[in-house]
């Protein structure tokens, strides 16, 4: 069974930056891509980035594109999102996903089937 394990969210002000890291776990050989995930408080999860097993970057959303950067460690079992320029508006729970088919839409939380817990990411200004 595969499991996802994130790390590095926190408290930072505006203009901040953090890096978040996701850890995998037991099967990961049927691991197609990597993608972080947020859901701020009474919105819908949304897609932040995503990064293939053979390191193609298959989605950054517009709302992080230039400020956030993907990618992965293979030696860690690990993928990184490095967060530059935050903003109040990038504040929300932090989640990594793994897709287990060649089917997935890196944006699209629905194509990815194995989830961390999340890590919290608190932006003051």
């Amino acid at each position: 069974q595969l499991q996802l394990v994130e790390s590095g969210g926190g408290l930072v002000q505006a203009g901040g930056s953090l890096r978040l890291s996701c850890r995998t776990s037991g099967l990961t050989s049927d691991v197609y891509a990597i993608a972080w995930f947020r859901q701020a408080p009474g919105k819908e999860r949304e897609g932040v980035a995503c990064i293939s097993t053979t390191g193609e970057i298959c989605y950054y959303g517009d709302l992080v594109e230039g400020r956030f950067t993907i990618s992965r460690d293979d030696a860690d079992n690990a993928v990184y999102l490095q967060m530059d320029n935050l903003n109040t508006e990038d504040t929300a729970v932090y989640y990594c996903a793994a897709a287990l088919s060649q089917w997935y839409v890196g944006g699209h939380p629905a194509t990815f089937q194995s989830w961390g817990q999340g890590t919290h990411v608190i932006v003051s200004s």
